[in-house]
């Protein structure tokens, strides 16, 4: 695996191998990778000739200091799981080589109200400082493929909207979303919970597939409520949001429609450690 910290000549590495007809898949991360990273690293090997990763904490994503202060990292751990896994290029850059001119002033991207609903609600501009990074990476990368997580599904969203405009020639693969045995959805922030938190952290899992179980009998709303009591019961501290909604727009879904794909999604804190998590219905 070669490691690059300048994009300059990551970038013209990445062009000798295009000039080749090389095909590029691109794994963007935050580090303190888990399989979840990994089953998006062995599906690009499959689909692209090279695997570029990338760990960057991006700062501007940040709603709250002190999450992106916490935030785990794991670089070393990581660099030995990219290269057991084969991974071709990491790419780790510092805060300065992505945000050459600083981090105010950044460039808006019109995102519609997918911006503003869910997490965009609860998390203001999260998605302006995604869109910032990304756009970045994938001038530098320039891939043939990104490949995304499930989990992060209103995020993809986001990124499919930003790249339309900017970056449209790079198609999207979207992985599952990864689980430990007992449900809970692979994330790095769960190196932050507690034992007890860790063992509580399921309740959020357990109340999507109490929807999916029951939602062609039972009203949307009704379903919600007894989901997020579920939650809370479990010992999570607050829940921002648990919702049922289109899975092609994310907009409100309040009832079935056997033309619509839907998909119920939430947010809750346990350990003043926010999870989210989605199933399709």
């Amino acid at each position: 695996m070669i490691l690059f910290k300048k994009s300059e000549p990551l970038t013209e590495h990445l062009q000798k191998l295009k000039n080749r007809k090389i095909s590029l898949g691109f794994v963007p991360t935050m580090g303190a990778l888990h399989n979840g990273h990994i089953s998006l690293i062995k599906k690009a090997k499959i689909e692209c000739d090279i695997v570029v990763c990338s760990i960057f904490v991006n700062p501007v994503q940040f709603n709250n200091k002190n999450d992106f202060e916490k935030y785990p990292v794991t670089i070393e751990n990581d660099v030995l799981l990219l290269e057991e896994n084969l991974a071709d290029i990491l790419f780790l850059p510092s805060i300065k080589e992505i945000y050459s001119e600083g981090t105010d002033n950044l460039q808006h991207f019109d995102l519609g109200y997918l911006e503003n609903i869910l997490e965009g609600f609860y998390r203001p501009n999260h998605f302006q400082g995604v869109c910032n990074v990304m756009n970045r990476l994938l001038n530098i990368v320039k891939p043939d493929k990104l490949f995304l997580g499930q989990k992060d599904y209103q995020q993809v969203l986001v990124l499919k909207k930003m790249m339309q405009t900017f970056h449209s020639g790079i198609k999207i693969v979207i992985g599952e979303t990864l689980r430990e045995t007992d449900g809970l959805a692979m994330s790095s922030r769960n190196m932050r919970l507690s034992n007890d938190g860790r063992k509580k952290s399921i309740a959020i899992y357990q109340g999507l597939q109490y929807i999916k179980q029951n939602f062609e009998k039972n009203s949307f709303e009704d379903l919600t409520q007894r989901a997020k009591q579920m939650i809370l019961n479990n010992g999570f501290d607050e829940v921002d949001y648990i919702e049922i909604r289109d899975a092609e727009t994310l907009l409100s879904a309040d009832n079935l429609d056997a033309n619509k794909k839907l998909i119920a999604l939430a947010a809750a804190f346990i350990n003043d450690v926010r999870l989210i998590d989605n199933i399709v219905l």
